[in-house]
């Protein structure tokens, strides 16, 4: 769905970026802004910084910035028209009516419905495992030791006996079979007709980031196979890009998220106080799961069962997360199976513990290998120390490799010096050899100096939101087209062209833009850290050498840019770079 830019724009004035923050987290006034701790990020010092004049927030710890819409989106897990409607809503902006193409409009109505039918059924689960028919369930529960509390934060319920109850009760709601169906409540025999698809089950109900019912996953009262069923796959519910408590342990804010196996190993882990416990949903860890806990957090311990396959689960998870940019570490639950039984037994102080002394994933493969060769004799730690070189070659970072080369000698009493030339030789011999490192060269300095003018520019435009007698003596030196960089470019003509309408807004010019992390990169330009410089004077001759820099980069660019046989333009931005290098050419005064 489009909506004008001037109903976008409405709905962001009307929603205070202060106001709205501050009803997520705690901001305390300093000088112009508002600081607290990133939601982000874990901190312990404030870096979080949200402006009302600039309607943005930037954290000086992450980079995590941008508008109010930005904010939602990052913190709720919103895509940018489920943020509008929230903050239109809340501001009581009345939306323009959403056209659908006919295709557009099924689809969505059906994501509605089911959404609708799956929160009323777990209504109704809820109030079966609070009947009478429901206690076999509820005593279940209970000597699972989960309080009522739990069970009512994790909306846990029961489907009874009857294999129809559910869809006679959805039935007298209006739904229909063949929506039930799609909804994945009710299946269908061509001899017997629609029956339930979950009975005689404790339910626990699976809700997306946003606290949405999308399926559902059941065990079993009795010996009945299989014992854990989860709903099937639907418009709204896909398991392998959905996650268990991930809800409630998105709001923990802590740096690290624990990943399950089970729904108990879940509810028991945020009963006993680890609230940033979650679990895949009845499938092996996928990327797409990975992808989404990297949205969070950037490392993740692994608590799977503790017996072989839950060892070979988490084998199998550590590269997934890796290849996602997420540190992995591997927490045993020796001697117990699980986290459920480990708390239950030994409390959440020896959990806590267990979380201290978590293994790095690579290391604790290592440890699993070393049950295939025979440590005490010269050839077996010979064989393993090949096969951990081998698998140290998979690390293309040369410092990380590095890094890890020297743990695993120490860990294992050999030289780090015999082990790099182990992982070199491995290296070669699989055809996986890298360059080795060499000297700095004319490439690398280039890159040094690109990054320099690049940073001079963020500066020029966080100068400039320093008022309008600022901008007007930048003005007269640099325009738009000196920002060598498309994004830089593009910032700077809304900017200027706002300066000209009398209407300087740079919340609004994030509109303009629609990925996230676009969104970011533009709240880092209007934040970038300027040194502090104690008098006009210094001021004024910073700003001057800085505006100095840029100009003479962007001369430099369009004469790369000059045809070979353009000696008529060559000589033109010659004369530019030598009136600019002129004594008193530029003149800055900062009032």
């Amino acid at each position: 769905m489009y909506y004008p830019d001037e109903v976008v724009e409405e709905v962001r004035s009307r929603n205070d970026i202060v106001d709205v923050i501050s009803s997520y987290i705690k901001l305390q006034k300093k000088g112009s802004s508002y600081f607290g701790l990133c939601p982000f990020h874990n901190e312990k010092s404030p870096s979080f910084s949200v402006s009302r004049d600039k309607q943005m927030y930037y954290c000086f710890g992450c980079g995590a910035g941008g508008n109010v819409f930005t904010f939602l989106m990052e913190y709720e897990n919103f895509s940018f028209v489920e943020a509008l409607k929230f903050l239109a809503e809340r501001a009581g902006v009345q939306l323009p009516e959403e056209e659908y193409s006919r295709e557009a409009k099924q689809k969505a109505d059906l994501r509605s419905r089911i959404l609708e039918v799956n929160k009323l059924a777990a209504k109704y689960f809820y109030a079966q495992l609070r009947s009478p028919q429901g206690k076999t369930a509820y005593d279940y529960l209970k000597k699972r030791e989960l309080g009522d509390e739990t069970i009512v934060a994790f909306g846990l319920g029961y489907a009874n006996k009857y294999s129809d109850d559910l869809y006679r009760y959805l039935k007298t709601k209006g739904y229909t079979d063949q929506l039930l169906s799609q909804a994945g409540l009710i299946s269908i025999d061509e001899k017997h007709g629609p029956y339930d698809k979950f009975w005689n089950r404790v339910m626990f109900p699976i809700m997306d980031a946003n606290s949405r019912v999308i399926g559902f996953g059941g065990r079993v009262m009795g010996d009945a196979k299989p014992k854990y069923l989860n709903s099937p796959e639907t418009v709204v519910f896909d398991k392998s890009r959905n996650l268990y408590g991930l809800h409630r342990a998105r709001t923990s804010r802590k740096p690290y998220f624990l990943l399950c196996e089970g729904y108990m190993d879940v509810i028991s882990l945020h009963q006993a106080g680890f609230t940033n416990a979650v679990a895949s949903l009845g499938t092996a860890l996928t990327a797409g799961h990975a992808s989404l806990i990297k949205r969070y957090v950037k490392e993740v311990y692994l608590t799977y069962d503790s017996d072989e396959a839950g060892t070979k689960a988490a084998l199998r998870a550590a590269p997934i997360l890796r290849a996602a940019g997420i540190t992995a570490r591997v927490i045993r639950m020796d001697p117990y199976k699980d986290p459920d039984e480990f708390i239950k037994n030994l409390g959440a102080e020896a959990f806590e513990e267990r979380i201290r002394s978590a293994r790095n994933s690579f290391m604790f493969d290592l440890e699993v290998l070393e049950k295939d060769y025979d440590m005490t004799s010269p050839e077996g730690k010979t064989g393993f120390l090949k096969e951990a070189a081998r698998r140290l070659t998979t690390f293309d970072e040369e410092i990380e490799r590095g890094n890890y080369i020297d743990a695993v000698a120490k860990a294992y009493a050999v030289s780090s010096q015999d082990l790099r030339k182990l992982v070199t030789r491995m290296a070669v011999e699989g055809g996986l050899a890298k360059p080795a490192s060499r000297p700095r060269t004319s490439g690398d300095r280039e890159k040094e100096k690109e990054d320099r003018h690049l940073k001079s520019q963020k500066i020029l435009l966080t100068w400039m939101l320093e008022g309008e007698d600022i901008f007007r003596q930048i003005k007269k030196y640099i325009s738009p087209s000196d920002f060598t960089e498309d994004l830089l470019r593009t910032v700077a003509e809304k900017l200027y062209q706002q300066y000209e309408e009398g209407d300087v807004n740079p919340a609004r010019i994030i509109n303009f833009f629609t990925d996230e992390e676009e969104h970011r990169r533009v709240a880092e330009l209007f934040n970038t850290k300027i040194r502090e410089l104690p008098t006009v004077k210094e001021q004024e001759k910073a700003l001057r050498e800085t505006i100095l820099r840029v100009k003479e980069n962007s001369i430099e660019e369009a004469a790369r840019k000059l045809a070979p046989t353009d000696i008529a333009g060559l000589q033109r931005l010659m004369e530019e770079k030598r009136a600019l290098q002129a004594p008193d050419k530029l003149h800055i005064s900062i009032n």
